[in-house]
């Protein structure tokens, strides 16, 4: 059974992580009051027990909770990604209606906060996100709750957009397959890398 298609003008989030400059900062001791002072044993700065990272400067505590349920249970997540020349189609989903119904909520939430230019500043945020941010007024999305997940396509004729939604996607492919393991190998990547 197939629920009702939404369609929403914005670019996609799915999850998203934070300007790396500003996850050095915390991981070096260096930050501005907020996010990431659990060190881990390996050096990342990422604590497994109450996933700071997770949270925002300007994310609800829902928005964090639903975050928390997916990075914890990456492993029911699963997913397929294809490129188009203008845009993405995606498809994600998991058997645990706990973790769909978390994986709606953000997908969703994004997808409006980026139509109203409402950036959460996740911690952990990819810089890829800023360009959907400053101009999500030129994606077009479209989203299908199916019995396979929820799909989404997004389309655009600016080739920058385009360029970050294939990025973005393979970003959120790899978190969905590693979980945690892929933001910290991301957070250590120089910028641009």
């Amino acid at each position: 059974m197939t629920r009702p298609t939404l369609a929403i003008l914005a670019a996609a989030a799915l999850m998203g992580l934070a300007p790396l400059a500003e996850v050095s900062a915390q991981m070096s001791g260096h930050g501005g009051g907020h996010g990431m002072h659990h060190h881990g044993a390996d050096g990342t700065g990422h604590d497994e027990v109450t996933m700071p990272g997770l949270r925002g400067e300007n994310a609800t505590p829902q928005e964090s909770a639903d975050l928390e349920v997916l990075f914890r249970n990456f492993r029911s997540i699963h997913r397929s990604v294809e490129n188009l020349p203008n845009g993405i189609r995606t498809v994600t989903g998991s058997d645990d209606p706990v973790v769909m119904d978390a994986l709606v909520n953000h997908v969703v939430g994004m997808i409006d906060r980026v139509g109203q230019k409402d950036d959460p500043r996740i911690f952990i945020q990819s810089p890829t996100l800023d360009i959907f941010f400053e101009r999500g007024d030129r994606i077009l999305t479209e989203i299908d709750i199916t019995d396979e997940g929820i799909v989404v396509l997004q389309t655009s004729e600016d080739p920058d957009l385009v360029a970050a939604m294939h990025v973005h996607a393979a970003e959120v492919t790899d978190m969905a397959d590693r979980g945690m393991q892929a933001v910290h190998e991301m957070m250590m990547r120089p910028r641009g890398g």
